[in-house]
């Protein structure tokens, strides 16, 4: 029986921009509006260094305006504009699996696409694992160092106050003060949207394209496992559009997709290894990385979670995120 090589698929020239185009279509993040494909992100990862800043302009203050009258001797004192800066960090990432197995799986059918569809949702998940553990990051440092201005913590109440309900979305959404009309989606733990749909607060629409997807209370729903309860706490995350800016690109030196042969393997009878190599930025709007525990050239996921490697660096209403802990 005819064997089907990978050799015999793959244009790496070709296969790194699908994996590339197909992840941003597909990551639920990215569907739902909250998580935005960032130009500069883009280029900069193709770029030299390990970070790179983006600088941003502050709103104008709220002093009260300036009384007019008829004296010439009378001038106003002009106001000035503050401009900050948020720096993103870049991630190095790389997978690689084996021909030997998968080329058997694959036999007999359409190989290519099989081969892409795996690959493509391989990063889909890794794009989709280092936005949660950067929410969680920027989760940690606001515990820590803003008295948790952006968390609404019912986990700890009792009598059923403690559940994940409707009003509890509404009074995790205060934090935003009058921005709070800002929040689009919600993204949830299963057990989480589980006891949603038992409560009926879960509802199906179409969009323009004739796709189904499931809002809450009008907000799009992202239903995430990443968002794991610690002991019976689960953590839910309201999202404006845009909350998260990120980006995706081949390497700049290195081959994004590579084949290597090893002849010997197999007792002669050969291996090939699929490499890919993939560039990755996440980047939650409105803070800084901070470099405060990176151990290699590129942070894990572990440490997307800590909270001295990032700092808010805008006002709490203009950072389009809240967290609710409850039970269920």
């Amino acid at each position: 029986m005819a064997v089907t090589q990978l050799a015999d698929v793959i244009v790496p020239t070709e296969f790194t921009p699908y994996i590339v185009q197909n992840t941003f279509e597909k990551t639920a993040l990215a569907m739902s509006g909250v998580a935005a494909r960032n130009s500069v992100i883009d280029r900069q990862l193709q770029a030299g260094a390990d970070s790179f800043g983006v600088p941003f302009w502050n709103d104008l203050g709220n002093d009260e305006a300036n009384l007019a009258s008829d004296d010439p001797d009378t001038h106003s004192t002009p106001k000035k504009i503050n401009a900050g800066k948020q720096t993103v960090r870049k991630s190095f990432l790389h997978q690689s699996w084996s021909a030997m197995n998968l080329a058997s799986e694959l036999a007999g059918s359409d190989a290519l696409a099989r081969i892409q569809n795996r690959v493509t949702a391989y990063w889909e998940r890794q794009l989709q694992r280092r936005i949660i553990g950067s929410l969680k990051g920027i989760l940690a440092d606001n515990e820590a160092n803003y008295s948790g201005d952006m968390v609404l913590d019912i986990s700890g109440l009792t009598g059923g106050a403690e559940l994940f309900s409707a009003a509890a979305v509404i009074d995790a959404t205060a934090s935003l003060g009058d921005n709070l009309s800002a929040v689009s989606a919600i993204a949830m733990h299963s057990d989480v949207y589980r006891a949603a749909l038992k409560n009926d607060l879960i509802a199906t629409i179409t969009d323009s394209q004739g796709r189904n997807f499931q809002t809450f209370r009008g907000l799009a729903v992202i239903v995430d496992d990443g968002l794991a309860p610690a002991v019976d706490v689960y953590l839910s995350v309201l999202f404006g559009p845009g909350a998260i800016g990120y980006g995706m690109a081949g390497p700049n030196i290195a081959a994004g997709t590579e084949i290597e042969n090893i002849p010997s393997a197999g007792s002669g009878g050969g291996q090939q290894v699929l490499h890919s190599r993939m560039n990755m930025a996440v980047h939650p709007a409105g803070f800084a990385w901070k470099e405060g525990s990176v151990v290699a050239d590129s942070p894990s996921l572990a440490e997307l979670e800590v909270a001295s490697n990032w700092d808010r660096v805008v006002e709490r209403k203009a950072v389009p995120l809240a967290f609710l802990r409850s039970k269920v």
